[in-house]
């Protein structure tokens, strides 16, 4: 179990001695989401309270205010509140353009991660690495504790299985913040852009280490609600890619999953339209399935630093239709296989192969991982348990 919650730990925002004099007299360009919290102030409004000319926002996936459904692209705007323009950096546009970048000196990052592979942050920040490299802009990140950052664990990816939920052989939880990740993405020249060298500055967490649970003040994504589903995510994402509900559509996404053709004697719970999931998967049906965990507590002794794969090996034994139990999601006939970053889980699932069986067949690319990833920690690593 790592160290007890830590919330003197500030995430790099905060040190604004340490960025602001570099954005003073420059045009900056900001990817960034709703999560970019200084206290109670959202980066943007503490730049232009300091007189930083920002003249551009760029967002991620569920757009700049963070409120859009999973995979919808979100349309470019005025952001009413500011007047800049707001471009979106997903759907069919995930790099900025010479043309979106010539009015900027300067580029900035500043998003909460929750340190999985599948988060889909990591690949929007080396989509703006690539295209600050490309075109010759500094790139300031400012970074932010990992929530689940206190252990590694899952299988590495697969080149051929390289998508916007994973673009480097890395495992599912690697146990880095963003600014480590981007160090990284650099030193190990996975950038894909010609130009490989970039003008890079990372500004630090304060007093945080990789042994630290840190609580985040708001939810990094809609269906993200508390800090059980960011714990239980690594494990329970997987259901995306099943014919189950992963509780989207309900105040407990992540925690639970469940179908309607499950034994009605079990756990149920119904998805409804709401904020962030407008058309969840089995609307209005009752699904019958499993509560994972109530609490982080629980989340945390049930996870106990590993992703676990026991409560997807249930579904797929209870699930009638074996054939159909992998089924695609947004468009990804294969959204599974993107997920777990290889063919071999699936298979492995469908063998009858055992938890410890599968785990054990990533272990070899865990070690080799590890050793890249020494090269580019900020902070004091965990302890191995």
């Amino acid at each position: 179990m790592p160290g007890a919650e830590k919330q003197n730990i500030l995430p790099g925002a905060y040190s604004t001695d340490s960025y602001l004099p570099l954005l003073v007299g420059k045009r900056v360009a900001v990817l960034t989401n709703h999560t970019a919290l200084v206290e109670e102030e959202h980066l943007i409004d503490l730049l232009l309270r300091h007189k930083i000319s920002v003249v551009k926002i760029f967002g991620p996936e569920h757009g700049f205010r963070g409120d859009g459904d999973d995979g919808a692209a979100i349309a470019n705007a005025i952001d009413s509140k500011t007047g800049i323009p707001a471009i979106s950096l997903w759907g069919d546009h995930y790099k900025p353009t010479p043309e979106e970048l010539s009015d900027a000196d300067i580029l900035v990052f500043d998003i909460q991660d929750v340190g999985c592979r599948f988060f889909t942050y990591t690949s929007s920040l080396q989509w703006f690495m690539e295209a600050a490299a490309e075109n010759n802009k500094p790139l300031i990140i400012l970074d932010r504790p990992n929530p689940n950052g206190f252990y590694i664990d899952g299988p590495l990816l697969e080149k051929e299985f390289n998508s916007h939920l994973g673009q480097n052989p890395v495992p599912i939880v690697y146990g880095m913040t963003i600014g480590e990740y981007a160090l990284m993405l650099a030193g190990e020249q996975w950038l894909r852009s010609e130009e490989k060298n970039i003008d890079l500055t990372v500004i630090p967490c304060k007093n945080y280490t990789h042994d630290s649970l840190y609580k985040l003040p708001v939810r990094p994504s809609p269906n993200l609600p508390d800090m059980t589903s960011v714990y239980l995510y690594p494990s329970t994402c997987f259901f995306e890619g099943t014919a189950c509900s992963i509780g989207r559509g309900t105040d407990k996404a992540f925690r639970v999953f469940g179908h309607p053709s499950f034994p009605p004697d079990l756990y149920s719970f119904t998805p409804i339209p709401m904020k962030g999931a407008t058309d969840p998967k089995f609307n209005g049906q009752t699904c019958y399935g499993y509560q994972v965990a109530e609490s982080k507590e629980e989340a945390l002794i049930q996870t106990d630093k590993k992703i676990r794969l026991h409560w997807l090996i249930k579904a797929y034994g209870l699930y009638r239709d074996k054939e159909n139990f992998f089924d695609g999601y947004l468009g990804n006939d294969n959204h599974f296989d993107l997920l777990a970053g290889n063919r071999s889980l699936r298979e492995a699932i469908t063998e009858g192969q055992t938890e410890e069986e599968m785990r054990a067949s990533w272990q070899e690319g865990i070690e080799a991982f590890k050793r890249i990833r020494n090269k580019y920690l900020l902070y004091p690593d965990f302890k191995e348990s």
